[in-house]
């Protein structure tokens, strides 16, 4: 089986604490519902920097990645498949699924 990294795009954070709590453990049930195929299930990022070409750096993150998840799968297709039902994607955030590569 392949590994696939799913990386977390933008997602808004639930203006009301009980809406927040309600998505939580919507995506920890989807972590679940994944078994064994979520590898690393849960990478959240913070205090992201960007570092440019010029060597400059600009606090926070350029493409607004917010985490990641790695699973495996046996087709992209089937990554993807597991991405359509993140609830990530009710806070209005996106999800990029790529193939690791193994080097």
């Amino acid at each position: 089986m392949n590994q696939y990294i799913i990386t977390y795009l933008g997602g808004g954070q639930p203006s009301i604490s009980k809406e927040g709590e309600k998505n939580f453990a919507k995506y920890k049930d989807w972590l679940d519902s994944l078994g064994k195929a979520a590898i690393k299930p849960m990478v959240p990022f913070k205090n992201a920097h960007t570092v440019n070409p010029d060597g400059t750096v600009i606090k926070g993150s350029s493409i607004s990645m917010t985490g990641h998840t790695i699973v495996q799968a046996e087709s992209i297709e089937q990554a993807i498949g597991y991405a359509t039902s993140c609830p990530f994607l009710e806070i209005n955030g996106s999800l990029e699924v790529a193939e690791i590569v193994q080097m």
